[in-house]
């Protein structure tokens, strides 16, 4: 019993010695192997490697992708006309030599964006105090960007190589600082209103002119229409008056009837009228009869 415990404590032992001895390398990632604090070599390629057990040796990874750094402070800087200005950037970059990054910049990759971080900052003060703000925001840009990339590679790639490679830099936004944006605001907010003032008192003149015209249109076209009518009804009346003529004309007596009705029309036009009138007068003649001598009491 106390062999089969021994052998099972010997097993344990020895896989927890081989797995302190055996190490993965992922394809994404360096693999640097220290022996007392001193780099021994440095794996670029994927797979299972062998290393001594702690603490004789030790091993440690480092990212190989494209790693992507952004500005992380909002501090302005000046322009070449004294124009304080707040910019956003990025940049892309990778670790190239691990051992060189190791040993000038850091253990990790925070290190060197910390360390790359303040060089891209300096070099993009040193350049835009040496443009203007129609600089920044024209295609002249891009020259911007390509003299800040020169300038930090020229850094990292000087007496004291740091490892890397800067791939690209790019700036995501150039404003003007709070104080100076709400002033640009302010007065953009006043150019809009004078032209939204301007804009609606040439709107109301013309709608003033609009409307006269319209009532100028108005009222002609109804004197035209009443001109008109007044000619249609002239010529109707006209007509009417021949025809009354030409009728009244053949027969005397009824036309002196026809006038006698319509006065009676004229005047018994409502139930409420009153009159008091001489029944013997000529204006009941035709509603005595046929005989216009006869007496009114018949």
């Amino acid at each position: 019993m106390n062999r089969i415990g021994f052998i099972a404590s010997s097993l344990l032992v020895l896989l927890a010695l081989a797995s302190s001895m055996l190490f993965v390398v992922d394809q994404r990632q360096y693999g640097v192997v220290y022996a007392l604090g001193q780099i021994k070599k440095v794996i670029t390629e994927p797979g299972l490697n062998f290393k001594l057990p702690p603490p004789f040796q030790n091993v440690r990874y480092l990212d190989k992708r494209l790693l992507t750094l952004e500005s992380s402070d909002s501090e302005p800087m000046l322009t070449a006309e004294k124009q304080r200005v707040v910019i956003d950037w990025y940049i892309r970059w990778r670790v190239t030599d691990p051992s060189e990054y190791i040993r000038n910049v850091g253990l990790d990759e925070s290190a060197g964006a910390n360390q790359l971080n303040r060089v891209v900052r300096n070099a993009f003060q040193e350049e835009i105090n040496r443009r203007t703000v129609r600089d920044l925001l024209s295609t002249r840009r891009e020259e911007l960007m390509a003299d800040v990339k020169r300038e930090v590679l020229e850094v990292v790639r000087g007496g004291r190589p740091w490892g890397i490679d800067v791939v690209d830099v790019r700036i995501t936004r150039v404003d003007y600082v709070e104080s100076i944006t709400e002033s640009v605001y302010r007065r953009m907010e006043a150019e809009r209103k004078r032209v939204a003032n301007e804009l609606r008192s040439t709107g109301a003149a013309e709608g003033e002119k609009i409307r006269a015209e319209a009532d100028r249109q108005r009222e002609v076209t109804i004197a035209n229409a009443y001109r008109d009518a007044q000619k249609a009804k002239g010529e109707g009346d006209a007509q009417a008056a021949a025809l009354y003529s030409e009728a009244f004309g053949r027969d005397p007596q009824f036309a002196q009837f026809y006038r006698s009705l319509e006065a009676y029309r004229a005047s018994f036009n409502k139930k409420s009228d009153v009159m008091v009138v001489d029944p013997s007068s000529d204006f009941f003649r035709a509603m005595r009869g046929a005989n216009p001598a006869a007496p009114a009491g018949r």
